[in-house]
């Protein structure tokens, strides 16, 4: 039953003839923050990064929500409406599935005018599982697997785009750092995609909780990425570079750029462990046969590989579980920047005694 209970709420944001932007509706209920929040980013207002992006996402609060925006249409029931957004409120990442259950309650909605429609469908999916959509088709919680939203991730261009400097993504991903990423605001769309690409490069970790698709440099959303040790975070105001207080390594997205923070310099120093998984990484995107899915696969496995060499380094502990300590990695007269790196990876893998 886990599955059929993701949905947290529903919301619907109508901007009038008047243009004035309005919340009408929700359920079972949503906070006046939350309201606040929802209005601002859904578009309405005239915000131009969300006019191209019909469809956004990000986290918010550790829930997760999605915002679907249409323009009423001369046929539908709305005839006091121009635009209206619906707003979901989840507990898990799935872009496709609820990208889809946001056009099934737009379409409800354009067809009768009521939120009551809207109702109808969120009840039958919380009990359910399913609902019912136009043309006699149905919509089912059970045909998207989270494994697919996961897989769903252009890893192929962004080191098509980045090249072997993708190589610090990789390294910051695996090393639990935080990544912020900036693409201009008529850009979102490449923004959301970018983001939820990221935690692809380390698939063994199948976490998508560190995505924060689409934040904003105001003190509420700041202090919820101050509270995460790691986060992948996108923003659309270019000052965010300047901020190094929030990020160990910056991505300018629509300039092809990556740096690295003052402060972050050392723990991300690169060596030839790091330029061989690089060059694995181009061999990988210049076999135009491989699909996105397939280069991920390839690059778990040269994860894994990666993690198995640094298992068989450990020492066992006086709890008899297997350690990685500096003194064994010391013994190997590895290169300093390979070192920390290891030592640091093992850290992150709970494989360094606390």
């Amino acid at each position: 039953m886990a599955a059929l209970c993701e949905l947290i709420s529903a919301g619907l944001i109508e901007k009038d003839t008047n243009d004035d932007v309005l919340w009408t509706w929700s359920y079972p209920t949503v906070s006046a923050e939350q309201r606040s929040m929802f209005i601002q980013r859904c578009g309405l207002s005239s915000r131009p990064e969300t006019a191209s992006c019909p469809f956004l996402y990000s986290q918010w609060n550790h829930t997760w929500y999605y915002i679907y925006t249409s323009v009423v249409k001369e046929t539908d029931a709305l005839s006091r409406v121009k635009m209206f957004s619906i707003v979901l409120v989840t507990k898990d990442f799935n872009p496709e599935k609820y990208e889809v259950l946001c056009r099934v309650f737009s379409q409800n909605f354009c067809r009768t005018g009521s939120p009551a429609t809207m109702l109808e469908a969120y009840m039958s999916v919380v009990t359910r599982g399913t609902c019912a959509m136009e043309e006699n088709g149905k919509f089912s919680t059970s045909d998207y697997d989270v494994k697919k939203a996961y897989a769903n991730s252009k890893v192929k261009s962004i080191i098509e785009t980045f090249g072997v400097e993708t190589i610090r993504l990789y390294t910051a991903l695996l090393l639990k750092k935080r990544i912020v990423i900036y693409y201009p605001t008529h850009s979102l769309q490449e923004l959301l995609t970018f983001t939820r690409s990221l935690p692809a490069l380390v698939w063994h970790r199948q976490n998508w909780g560190i995505v924060y698709s689409y934040m904003e440099l105001n003190d509420t959303e700041i202090d919820q990425l101050r509270s995460c040790n790691t986060y992948v975070a996108g923003f659309t105001d270019a000052t965010v570079e300047s901020r190094e207080d929030l990020y160990d390594l910056f991505v300018n997205g629509s300039a092809g750029q990556i740096s690295v923070a003052s402060h972050a310099k050392e723990s991300l120093a690169m060596g030839k462990l790091h330029k061989d998984i690089a060059v694995f990484m181009m061999q990988c995107v210049e076999n135009e046969n491989m699909s996105d899915y397939q280069i991920i696969k390839e690059i778990a496995n040269k994860t894994k590989e990666l993690l198995n060499n640094l298992k068989s380094l450990a020492v066992m502990g006086d709890d008899g579980k297997p350690y990685i300590t500096l003194e064994c990695l010391k013994d190997r007269k590895m290169p300093p920047a390979s070192e920390n790196f290891l030592f640091s990876l093992a850290a992150c893998e709970g494989l360094v005694p606390i």
